[in-house]
């Protein structure tokens, strides 16, 4: 194993004991963890800076963090920790960015019902979180006779007044991205990958499958700016789609919807009619265990309202909630991009109440994956959020004591075989 500290091999023959060098496990956590919000940090900004959004004390804090990692840099736990939290910080204000980006460019995203299945005629099935793509798109596509389709993280973008006004963003197919083999196989136009959480094609489809700019698979055709024009030619010379309704949904609800409501809310908490929120959602994945967010999700109470988003959703909206105090009980907020919400949503209701957010009678069990949601994390322990639960399985890159840190300061929890009997017991502010 090669040593990045000491730059000698670090099999106990060559390596130099600098107070880290393989044997402090603490500070390879910690860098670990910096390193993986860093790149989630630099995913949204990517997003943001397509959309005209750009800040210069984000970018020297990413150069800064990559330097806190080099060979000889810091060997001080306490200070990569503030760095690891200021990540956090750093990731609130990119996601607010990223915020600001798409409500102006596509307008304030409503409360919108979709169409879920496909519809008779050519179409083009669009997967990841990009919606500069989806909207060059379906300029592009305009008056071709092609409907455009959401897959996974995209759904959001029915509700976009300026995306849903094209007549042929015909619906939604499918789920989340580890289903893809079976539905890009179902679905017989061609598949734009446009960010992350593509994987490498199956043959069924590998030749009608494209990526955007720096998301590329073997086999795929990648196109390297905002051209879709081979997409749509590509729709046409594939095998019609069916009329084939799998149902609707109803989604788009922004924070600005939510605290737009936030009178009706408080009045209805001070009413009981609602008495307890719940944050679940997050990144999703295949392995086991991700079905207690399902469970957790359906043993909450019928006086309580649930925040979604992210693909972690897909295990969840499935079930009839019904509706509290006039509001549907499930509140679809969006893709992981929009991780922002959910924070200005706890953070205008504490307002609200004149409390802080750990005084509200909120519970939020996050599922994680991948970097950005590692950014996510960060962000909500900067801002002090307390006692989270993480799974399916504990972040591999937090050693046993950072965790302890985490869990002494943060009352960081790990998701248990099954959800608490005491979750679900209702209280009021």
């Amino acid at each position: 194993m090669y040593c990045n500290q000491c730059e000698q091999t670090a099999d106990g023959s060559g390596c130099v004991d600098v107070g880290v060098c393989g044997k402090d496990p603490d500070m390879q956590s910690l860098q670990e963890t910096l390193l993986y919000g860093v790149k989630g940090l630099a995913a949204y900004a990517n997003h943001a800076r397509r959309l005209g959004k750009t800040d210069e004390e984000v970018n020297a804090f990413i150069e800064e963090a990559l330097f806190a990692t080099v060979t000889n840099v810091n060997f001080d736990l306490d200070i990569l920790l503030e760095m690891v939290l200021e990540c956090g910080r750093i990731n609130l204000k990119v996601m607010e960015m990223l915020d600001a980006g798409h409500t102006e460019k596509f307008g304030a995203p409503e409360p919108t019902t979709v169409y879920e299945g496909t519809k008779a005629g050519p179409g083009i099935l669009v997967t990841g979180h990009d919606m500069l793509d989806m909207s060059d798109l379906l300029e592009q596509a305009a008056g071709a006779g092609v409907n455009v389709y959401t897959h996974g993280e995209m759904l959001p973008a029915h509700s976009y007044p300026k995306l849903r006004a094209h007549p042929h963003l015909a619906g939604h197919f499918g789920t989340a991205w580890q289903n893809q083999y079976m539905e890009f196989s179902q679905f017989s136009g061609p598949v734009v990958a446009t960010t992350n959480c593509v994987l490498i094609p199956w043959e069924s489809y590998k030749d009608r499958l494209f990526t955007t700019r720096i998301t590329a698979v073997p086999g795929a055709t990648r196109l390297k700016g905002n051209d879709f024009s081979q997409v749509i030619e590509k729709a046409k010379q594939c095998s019609p789609l069916a009329d084939n309704q799998s149902g609707e949904s109803t989604i788009g609800f922004h924070h600005g919807v939510i605290l737009g409501l936030a009178d009706k809310i408080v009045e209805a908490v001070k009413a009981g009619d609602i008495k307890h929120f719940y944050v679940i959602g997050g990144c999703d994945g295949a392995e086991t265990g991700r079905n207690y967010f399902t469970r957790f999700a359906e043993s909450t109470p019928a006086e309580s309202v649930i925040l979604t988003l992210g693909c972690g959703k897909f295990r969840i909206r499935e079930h009839d909630y019904g509706t509290v105090a006039g509001l549907p009980r499930l509140l679809d907020m969006g893709q992981c991009n929009d991780a922002y919400g959910a924070i200005r949503v706890a953070t205008g209701l504490a307002e609200a109440f004149n409390c802080g957010v750990n005084d509200l009678p909120l519970t939020l069990a996050i599922s994680w994956f991948e970097q950005k949601a590692v950014a996510v994390l960060l962000t909500l322990l900067h801002l002090g959020v307390k006692g989270i639960r993480l799974g399916p399985a504990p972040p591999a890159f937090v050693s046993p004591n950072v965790f302890k840190i985490l869990q002494e300061k943060f009352d960081l929890k790990l998701t248990e075989a099954e959800p608490p009997k005491e979750l679900f017991e209702l209280s009021v502010v």
